[in-house]
C-alpha cells in the first residue's frame, strides 16, 4: 500500500512539471506574461495657459464684458513615481505586444505663475496629482533577459489651482504619452527598468476666483520624466 502512494505521488509531481515545462515551451517569447513594477524619477511639465481674460463686474459695465489678461507660468520640477502593472503577448521569439496601466501616488511639488491685469499682478499656484495612463507596448526582446520597447496610449492627470485671495480648485485633464524604455533582468524574475516618457495634455477651459473677478483662461501643458525602478516578471 506504502509503495502503492509513493508512485501516485512520483505520478502527481511529474505531472505538475511537465504541465509547467509545457507552459513554459509553449510562450514565444521569454518576456511574454504578467509584470508588476515600480519606479521614481525626475519630471518636468510646462503648462500653457491661453486666451486669459477678467470678467469684469456688472454694473457698471455691461454683462459678460471682459478684458484680456497677461499671463505668466513658472516650469514645474519634481520628483515623480509609478506603480504599473502589464501583460506582453509574445508575437515570436523577438517581438513583443504589450498592455500596461500605471498610477503616481501622491502630488508633485508646486510651481506658480501671474496674472497681470488693470495694473495689477495676481500669483498663482499649480501641483499635479493623480497622474495616471495605460498604453501599448510593442517590445524587441535582444535576448532572453533584455528588452527595449515603445509605448503609446493616454494620460491623465488632476491640476490643483489657488491664487491670490483664491480658494484651492481642481481641474481634471487628458492627453496623449508615448515613452521609450529598456528592461533588464537580473534574477529569473526580478527586473531593473529605465523609461523617458513625453505627455501632451489638451487643453480646457478653467475658471479661477480673484479679488479683481474671475479669470478664465484655456489651461494645458506638456511634460517629461525619466525613470528607473525595478519590477517582477511572472
Amino acid at each position: 500500500m506504502k509503495t502503492v502512494k509513493i508512485s501516485a505521488l512520483v505520478l502527481a509531481m511529474a505531472g505538475v512539471f511537465a504541465t509547467s515545462a509545457n507552459a513554459q515551451s509553449a510562450k514565444k517569447n521569454a518576456w511574454e506574461g504578467f509584470y508588476g513594477e515600480a519606479a521614481v524619477g525626475y519630471a518636468a511639465f510646462n503648462p500653457s495657459v491661453d486666451s486669459a481674460t477678467l470678467a469684469l463686474p456688472t454694473p457698471p459695465y455691461p454683462a459678460g464684458t471682459t478684458t484680456p489678461v497677461s499671463t505668466r507660468t513658472n516650469t514645474l520640477n519634481t520628483a515623480t513615481n509609478k506603480i504599473g502593472v502589464g501583460y506582453n503577448f509574445g508575437i515570436n521569439d523577438k517581438y513583443t505586444l504589450g498592455i500596461a496601466a500605471s498610477y503616481a501616488i501622491g502630488a508633485s511639488s508646486v510651481a506658480g505663475g501671474e496674472f497681470a491685469v488693470a495694473g495689477q499682478t495676481k500669483w498663482f499656484n499649480y501641483q499635479l496629482k493623480n497622474i495616471w495612463s495605460a498604453t501599448v507596448n510593442p517590445g524587441y526582446a535582444i535576448d532572453k533577459d533584455s528588452l527595449v520597447y515603445a509605448k503609446v496610449g493616454i494620460t491623465g492627470n488632476t491640476m490643483g489651482l489657488n491664487g491670490q485671495t483664491a480658494s484651492y480648485q481642481t481641474q481634471n485633464f487628458t492627453g496623449y504619452v508615448l515613452g521609450l524604455g529598456y528592461k533588464q533582468m537580473v534574477t529569473q524574475s526580478i527586473y531593473l527598468l529605465g523609461e523617458v516618457n513625453y505627455a501632451s495634455l489638451s487643453s480646457k477651459t478653467a475658471t479661477l476666483a480673484t479679488s479683481s473677478g474671475p479669470i478664465t483662461a484655456k489651461i494645458g501643458g506638456s511634460g517629461m520624466d525619466v525613470i528607473f525602478g525595478a519590477g517582477y516578471r511572472f
